[in-house]
């Protein structure tokens, strides 16, 4: 089995969450707990680089749908960055792109967060 780990930082003024290992039906709830702690902390602009992630089933999706979602509740944003081909490839199919924005790296990620807090959007 698989661990899963998360670290974050802070940079441009969204917490980074930095992945590294496979998210399935068993290490999803490691994700699911670091969002959730950063939200209940207020930090709702989250950048989440997958760079680290070579594999992300149903359950990994699931999460990164339900911290969009709680993050959009509070007025912030998610965005996803250096997301491999083979799961770009499944958000593509999934619809999920049009759901979340997907950046090629994190300072890209920021610099977008950046725009839209000035514009006033949120993603």
């Amino acid at each position: 089995m698989n661990g899963l780990t998360v670290s974050t930082h802070d940079e441009g003024g969204c917490a980074v969450l930095v992945v590294g290992g496979e998210i399935d039906c068993v290490t999803a709830v490691v994700l699911r707990e670091a969002v959730h702690k950063l939200i209940r902390r207020g930090r709702v602009r989250l950048v989440i680089d997958m760079a680290g992630v070579p594999f992300c089933d149903s359950s990994g999706l699931g999460v990164l749908v339900g911290g969009f979602k709680r993050t959009r509740a509070c007025g912030g944003s998610f965005r996803l960055t250096s997301v491999n081909p083979h799961l770009m490839k499944t958000l593509t199919i999934t619809g999920l792109t049009k759901v979340f924005p997907v950046h090629s790296d994190v300072a890209a990620a920021i610099e977008a967060d950046k725009v839209d807090v000035v514009s006033g959007a949120t993603t």
